[in-house]
């Protein structure tokens, strides 16, 4: 496996290339997991996306791998209600999970999806991290810091990506990264360094793309 520790001042031209070619392959939907007994062999590495509800995690996704639709957005926040598996040519399962902090959401769905995730995280080995989406134009909210301390308690490393990026400052972007990036350090699962990402700019896609493909086990 690439050295997947790396911080994003680190990446090569060769790995931006090779996360380039990896996520122009195909990438199908395999399931969706709404009980832990219905989770796919855990065989080939995982990285998974969480975020609020509306954060843009299905944007992302479908930035990410050149889709129009591969992951369904909707103006309802909190559509996604399981873990969606997708597979990258069978060598990288991309997993969205559901999103949080919809107040809409019955207390029963928020209490199945709480007890999903913290199952999830605490015990699939084959999850190398989680990509924590936050809004750039809201910063950390509580619910976003209690979803990094129960990364923290599960020893799940994550990283913050923030989302929308285009619609504050590049100044106000810059401020965000060094308060997160400080306040990161008081969180023992987090990776230390902040990616800045737009969708609509494709802002950091590209970067993105290959961090994540350090995490693909090398062909045999």
């Amino acid at each position: 496996m690439v050295n997947a520790s790396c911080s994003q001042n680190a990446i090569t031209p060769e790995l931006l290339e090779f996360g380039r070619w990896f996520f122009a392959q195909s990438c199908d939907f395999v399931l969706g997991v709404q009980n832990l007994s219905d989770l796919p062999v855990a065989d080939l590495p995982e990285i998974a996306f969480a975020g609020r509800s509306n954060v843009g995690k299905s944007s992302l996704i479908n930035a990410l791998t050149n889709r129009l639709d591969l992951a369904r957005t909707s103006k309802t926040p909190g559509r996604t209600q399981q873990l969606n598996f997708f597979s990258l040519i069978n060598r990288l399962y991309l997993v969205d999970m559901p999103g949080y902090g919809y107040a809409s959401a019955s207390k029963t769905q928020i209490s199945a999806w709480n007890s999903l995730l913290r199952t999830y995280l605490q015990g699939r080995p084959s999850l190398k991290r989680v990509y924590l989406l936050i809004d750039a134009r809201h910063g950390l909210k509580p619910s976003d810091i209690d979803i990094m301390k129960l990364l923290d308690v599960c020893a799940t490393s994550y990283q913050i990506v923030l989302t929308k990026v285009d619609k504050i400052t590049p100044e106000d972007c810059q401020h965000l990264i060094q308060d997160i990036e400080g306040a990161l350090q008081q969180h023992p699962a987090a990776y230390p360094y902040v990616l800045a990402t737009s969708t609509v700019k494709s802002q950091g896609i590209d970067v993105l793309r290959a961090v994540i493909a350090q995490w693909v086990e090398p062909e045999q």
